[in-house]
């Protein structure tokens, strides 16, 4: 660990000559070892000041993060129309990182009108780099029909591109194409595969989805088991609708030891939320009674900001219709 913090604080020494002398370069990284507190403290005003000078000095890649400095408010005040600006200069020079953040302003309607084409545009040009959080943007809005013409062999073709790079969020509307049918044949085995992926990857969605397609022995086979550890996966992470159901398995002792106040537990955290069902199926086991659940699927909506390619993006627990 000592050794660590040693390299760190040299590699810092290493940037602070040059970048004090204003090379655009070192004062990024510079900048990036003041953001993330690495062989020095973290300071964002810091991070925010080398950042800029970076930035100013044309590099595209800076002027993205300056960007998304400006829209999280990060060392300085937040500012949409700061960050647009930058994002814009960025991605005008190419960088595609700074094209989906773009986009995604354009989509947001953040600094500037709602457009989706506009958002369109600048997802595919990303997406045309490579980056894959771009595709599963493209291909849900070919998926949808936001900004482009829907077009479901486009949606499938960039969704996959994406899945296979590990994108959860295309694994889970990928998923629910084959579910639904929507553009391309049912098929559950399909279905199952990618709600799967995008389950072990965290997707609180795709955790409900596997769990309503063993639930229900949906073109697979029937296993109550997997639905509640699925159903408990997403309940635990806050879906309201996952609390319901996993409820419903409590009350009747599907999968599980029949345990009232388990039910109980659930019911009242989907409740709390708003669920419908959890409020109605809450009241009927105060009554005495035990209440079926209706499972409901839904899929989450956007992808967050992508700083650099290096990073990951976030994907957000929104939730639209996939279809």
């Amino acid at each position: 660990m000592g050794k660590r913090v040693a390299d760190r604080e040299r590699i810092f020494r290493w940037f602070l000559g040059p970048a004090q002398r204003g090379n655009p370069y070192a004062q990024f990284n510079l900048a990036l070892l003041y953001k993330n507190g690495h062989g020095v403290e973290a300071d964002a005003r810091q991070a925010f000041s080398w950042m800029r000078m970076s930035a100013l000095q044309g590099l595209a890649f800076a002027q993205n993060q300056l960007g998304a400095m400006y829209y999280k408010g990060l060392g300085i005040g937040s500012s949409d129309a700061e960050a647009l600006y930058w994002f814009r200069r960025a991605a005008r020079q190419g960088d595609p990182a700074a094209q989906q953040n773009l986009g995604q302003m354009y989509r947001r309607g953040r600094g500037v009108p709602v457009n989706e084409e506009m958002a369109a545009r600048w997802f595919s040009r990303a997406a045309e780099q490579g980056v894959s959080s771009a595709q599963a943007l493209l291909g849900e809005a070919y998926l949808n029909g936001r900004g482009v013409a829907a077009d479901c062999k486009l949606a499938q073709a960039w969704l996959r591109k994406a899945a296979v790079r590990g994108e959860v969020h295309a694994q889970c509307l990928l998923g629910s194409m084959f579910a639904h049918g929507t553009g391309v044949e049912r098929d559950t085995m399909q279905a199952l595969m990618w709600y799967t992926l995008a389950a072990e990857g965290g997707s609180a969605q795709a955790q409900f989805s596997v769990a309503v397609l063993y639930a229900c022995g949906d073109g697979v086979q029937r296993d109550l088991v997997q639905a509640v550890h699925w159903y408990r996966s997403a309940a635990e992470k806050g879906d309201a609708a996952a609390q319901n159901n996993l409820g419903v398995l409590y009350a009747t002792g599907q999968g599980v030891t029949q345990d009232q106040t388990e039910a109980l537990r659930w019911y009242r955290r989907a409740a709390a939320q708003g669920h419908a069902l959890a409020r109605h199926n809450l009241a009927g086991l105060r009554g005495g009674a035990v209440n079926a659940a209706l499972p409901d699927e839904q899929a989450h909506g956007n992808i967050d900001f992508d700083e650099t390619l290096r990073s990951r993006p976030h994907v957000p627990e929104a939730r639209n219709s996939p279809r």
